[in-house]
């Protein structure tokens, strides 16, 4: 260890005190805060949200205090095709719905992964994988997809919102809390002999009644009234979720993958790859992943939008991002000018140095194209609710997609025959803790 001397110190207050600048900066940080001091005219300039393709305007929707922004992003491009479809308005179907079934299978998949390294100490990295999260609000497209063909869906007003699913931070810690006292249950069973199954499904139990006293019992059959925006009168009598799903959102799952773009040296391009322990739903597919350039990834969610479908997209939404304009940029902040601040890191080294990872799910719903056909910047429908940015939508510049974006989730049709057998081929199987098995 290297001992910082006073002298050092006294060093690094003399350069600071002694340049103008920083104090004209620390007055306006200290009075006004971090990034607000630091915006820029030049980023709202920049990135008006006017946008050549712009797919939609519809109502956002408001994830409230928990982690479901996957769900919300993939329940609102279907909620999209609905209101068009059948003329309705102010139509939600039931996050809540999905959250519940998506906590239950969790459960059985960390019960599932405890068993299968069972024979494992306590100290082993993958155990403690397991134990530090057996679960969260977070998920992929596949795990969502898992959900919606196993369980269907339901409209909002069938299976509404409850406390436990506003805000969901009690929830996930009591859940936690048990699951990992389960975990102790199942390596203790399993040692000694037991069966496994039997305890698993009696442990499984306690977590259902958990869940549907938090979030509400789930619906099996449901009436589904409505009127459209014509005034006609209709209602669907007995449906179950699942038939609700195809009536009424009736999309082949798949026919849809994931495109990643990992631009770090152990992720070759034009790679299948997949992630240990990740997933949801036992039995479902695999989390999978087609590894693409950055301006392949972005010809591919272009080409989805002008066909008028909208893109399911993750990325690191926190990165110089400003949250009440609803900007995401580059030039948002200026912290060279300021406090002779770069950040250089690239895309690649933020990965490897976890520095980044994708956070945040949301829709890409608009772009702006040049007179070449290449993106200037990119319209975003969040999940926080239509107090933030314009009404809730957002804006990309292109380089901060470059930067900041690792997913989107496009139709089959549009990748070329080699990169559709790329992705079919058998994925290379990444570490739990590997930065593209983030959970949006």
């Amino acid at each position: 260890m290297t001992e910082l001397t006073q002298d050092f110190t006294a060093k690094l207050y003399d350069n600071y005190s002694s340049n103008v600048k920083y104090q004209a900066v620390e007055n306006a940080i200290t009075s006004n805060g971090f990034l607000k001091s630091l915006e820029t005219r030049a980023g709202k300039v920049n990135n008006q949200p006017v946008f050549s393709i712009d797919l939609t305007n519809d109502a956002v929707t408001n994830q409230k205090q928990s982690g479901r922004c996957w769900m919300f992003a993939a329940l609102n491009t279907f909620r999209h095709k609905i209101l068009t479809e059948f003329k309705l308005e102010n139509f939600e179907l039931s996050q809540a719905y999905t959250f519940f079934w998506d906590k239950y299978e969790k459960s059985n998949w960390f019960f599932d992964n405890i068993l299968a390294t069972e024979a494992e100490d306590l100290t082993d990295r993958k155990v403690k994988f397991l134990l530090d999260t057996p679960q969260q609000d977070g998920g992929q497209w596949d795990m969502i997809v898992a959900i919606f063909q196993k369980y269907g869906v339901v409209p909002k007003d069938i299976y509404p919102e409850s406390v436990s699913s506003s805000a969901s931070g009690e929830l996930n810690t009591y859940l936690n809390k048990l699951l990992r006292q389960d975990a102790e249950i199942l390596r203790q069973v399993a040692r000694d002999g037991g069966d496994t199954q039997a305890k698993k499904e009696e442990l499984l139990q306690e977590v259902f009644n958990l869940l549907a006293a938090n979030l509400g019992l789930p619906p099996q059959k449901f009436d589904f009234e409505y009127r459209d925006k014509d005034n006609e009168f209709h209602k669907v009598e007995g449906v179950s979720p699942k038939e609700f799903y195809d009536k009424f959102v009736g999309v082949d799952l798949n026919d849809y993958v994931s495109i990643i773009n990992a631009p770090t040296e152990d992720k070759p391009y034009n790679q299948s790859y997949t992630v240990e322990f990740l997933g949801n739903v036992a039995g479902a597919r695999d989390v999978r992943h087609l590894n693409v350039e950055m301006d392949r990834f972005k010809e591919l969610a272009i080409a989805q939008m002008q066909q008028g479908e909208t893109v399911w997209f993750g990325c690191d939404v926190g990165q110089v991002s400003n949250r009440k304009e609803g900007i995401m940029a580059l030039d948002v902040y200026d912290f060279k000018t300021a406090l002779d601040l770069e950040y250089t890191q690239t895309k690649a080294s933020r990965l490897d140095y976890s520095e980044s990872l994708m956070t945040h799910a949301m829709v890409l719903t608009g772009v702006d194209l040049d007179e070449n056909g290449k993106s200037l910047k990119w319209k975003v429908e969040n999940s926080w609710g239509d107090k933030v940015g314009a009404k809730g939508y957002f804006v990309a510049s292109d380089a901060w997609m470059d930067e900041y974006t690792y997913q989107i989730v496009v139709r089959k049709e549009f990748l070329t025959e080699d990169e559709l057998k790329a992705y079919e081929a058998e994925p290379r199987v990444l570490a739990p803790w590997d930065p593209m098995g983030a959970l949006a």
